[in-house]
C-alpha cells in the first residue's frame, strides 16, 4: 500500500470509520510485534500488543499524519512494556536514577563482585553473548557470525542479556 492510500485510511480512521480503523491496526500489527518482542520481557509480548492496539484505536483521531504514526505507537509499546515490567517485578528495570544511586553508593571492589554475581547469575547463553560483545569488544556482526545466528537475533539476545543483568543488580 502507498503513503497516499496510508493518508487516505487514517483520515476515514480519524473520521471514526470502523473499517478504516479495523484495517490500520492490522497493518500496525506485525510492526508492533517486532518490536515488542525486542523491548518486552517474553511473557508481556502478547498483552503489550493488545493494549498499544487498544490505545490506537481510542486515540486515532487526535493523530494528524502516517508519519507521525509509527513513532508514537512504538512510543505506545515501550510504555506499556515498562508498565508491565515495573508491575511484574516491583521494580522498574528502566529507572536510570535508581540505577546512578546504585552506582554511587557502591565501592569498585562491590561493584566488581556485584557485577561478577550477575554475569554467574545469567542463563549461559546470554553470558556469552555479553562476554563475546562487553569483554572481547566483538561487533554484532562478528558475534553474529560466530554464534552463527542472524544480526536481528545477536542484537536481540543481547538487549535481553543486558535487561537481566540489569535486573539482578537493581533488584
Amino acid at each position: 500500500m502507498d503513503l497516499a492510500r496510508h493518508e487516505v485510511l487514517l483520515k476515514d480512521a480519524r473520521a471514526g470509520d470502523a473499517d478504516a480503523i479495523n484495517q490500520v491496526l492490522a497493518l500496525c500489527q506485525p510492526d508492533i510485534r517486532r518490536y515488542a518482542q525486542r523491548t518486552c520481557m517474553i511473557s508481556d509480548v502478547d498483552d503489550a500488543i493488545q493494549e498499544s492496539l487498544i490505545i490506537l484505536s481510542r486515540r486515532i483521531s487526535s493523530l494528524r499524519a502516517v508519519a507521525a504514526l509509527s513513532s508514537w505507537l512504538f512510543r505506545v509499546v515501550r510504555h506499556e512494556c515498562h508498565r508491565m515490567a515495573r508491575k511484574a517485578l516491583r521494580v522498574d528495570p528502566w529507572d536510570d536514577e535508581r540505577a546512578e544511586t546504585y552506582l554511587s553508593v557502591h565501592s569498585s571492589e562491590e561493584l566488581r563482585h556485584d557485577l561478577a554475581a550477575a554475569l554467574e547469575s545469567l542463563p549461559p547463553h546470554y553470558r556469552e553473548i555479553l562476554m563475546l560483545r562487553d569483554i572481547e569488544e566483538l561487533t554484532i556482526n562478528e558475534i553474529a557470525a560466530q554464534l552463527g545466528e542472524s544480526r536481528a537475533a545477536t542484537k536481540s539476545r543481547l538487549h535481553r542479556a543486558r535487561q537481566l543483568t540489569r535486573e539482578y543488580l537493581l533488584g
